[in-house]
């Protein structure tokens, strides 16, 4: 029974571990998903403090897609544009769960800022979640990245959010799964909303 119960663990840390190759969409005004997962939340809201300032985000609202990552789904995280890595910052915090909204301010997190070649900002968070223990940056500050590029892990449940400048719409809806490196987030500049239906 034992030897059982780890082959099955070996298994599912091996299947948590995986690193599928993934086709990403080349596009300049493409933001492309990060995370594999599920859309549960999208909001307009503030950025955190760590990507705000003169060389950051402004201090107006965004609109924050959330993509929560369970157990199952693949942790590696990809950058949403081209560009160079402008900032790294590491926050210690809490493991609550990742999918409670709270979690963006007070779970242990990892935010990105990348920067285009038109000089557009793009921020986004790694979320720690309840059984997430260790982020993991793959990058640097400074780092030239392309989209879909892999820049991050974060172990267990968890959750990315991403941070869509003004006007620029979700392409993506509630309830839906994106895959990292190759689902379209958003195309910027591009303001119509999406509406959709579960079935």
């Amino acid at each position: 029974m034992r030897s059982w119960l780890l082959v099955g663990g070996t298994i599912w840390v091996g299947t948590f571990f995986r690193d599928p190759v993934r086709t990403t969409p080349r596009g300049e005004r493409l933001i492309i998903a990060p995370a594999d997962g599920l859309i549960t939340m999208i909001a307009k809201v503030p950025p955190p403090p760590e990507l705000r300032g003169s060389d950051g985000l402004g201090d107006a609202e965004y609109t924050r897609v959330s993509i929560f990552m369970s157990v199952f789904d693949v942790h590696i995280n990809r950058a949403p544009i081209t560009g160079r890595v402008k900032r790294i910052a590491y926050v210690p915090g809490k493991f609550v769960n990742a999918d409670l909204d709270k979690a963006s301010e007070d779970n242990e997190r990892q935010h990105f800022l990348i920067e285009g070649s038109d000089g557009l900002r793009i921020g986004f968070t790694q979320i720690a979640g309840l059984v997430a223990r260790r982020i993991l940056a793959f990058v640097r500050e400074g780092d030239m990245v392309d989209a879909g590029q892999r820049i991050g892990l974060i172990r267990f449940g968890s959750r990315v959010d991403v941070y869509l400048p003004a006007g620029t719409s979700p392409k993506v809806l509630l309830g839906q799964r994106s895959i990292a490196g190759e689902t379209v987030l958003a195309e910027i500049g591009t303001d119509a909303a999406m509406t959709g239906i579960s079935q």
